[in-house]
């Protein structure tokens, strides 16, 4: 989970900064699942938002960045969010490995793009989140004017 501290993102959750794992059944709705897991432990989230997925074995693992607002971090621990270089793979093949650090700089260049270009993603990403995304829009697709 993200929020707002500031003007920079911080990740969160009851576990702290650590990414969460879920396990799903196939009849499972993903973004359904999530939504009423942070629902139940931390309150009402400003979005959810299904980033990216890949194949792992026979798995499908879907990667998901929930933004909540600054009043719903209580006493959950939280750090700041460090820039990654993004996981590369060949024109043939998938990366041998993907930190979890790499998954959130892929979220979070997609939540830049989208929160300008999505009204749902704008509507749900009030005030500073936008300022707070424009470093991480990749710079063929940055407005420098």
């Amino acid at each position: 989970m993200i929020w707002l501290n500031g003007d920079d993102l911080e990740l969160t959750g009851p576990c702290g900064p650590a990414p969460w794992l879920i396990e799903l059944e196939a009849t499972d709705h993903p973004v359904e699942v999530v939504g009423e897991l942070v629902r139940d432990n931390v309150g009402e989230p400003m979005l959810v938002h299904s980033t990216s997925w890949r194949h792992d074995g026979d798995a499908v693992i879907l990667s998901f960045v929930v933004a909540i607002d600054a009043a719903a971090l209580g006493t959950m621990d939280s750090a700041p969010i460090p820039r990654s270089e993004l996981a590369r793979s060949t024109a043939t093949a998938a990366p041998t490995a993907i930190a979890h650090h790499q998954v959130m700089e892929h979220a979070l260049r997609h939540l830049a793009w989208l929160v300008v270009d999505d009204p749902a993603v704008s509507a749900g990403l009030p005030g500073g989140w936008k300022a707070a995304l424009a470093d991480y829009v990749p710079e063929p697709f940055r407005n420098l004017g």
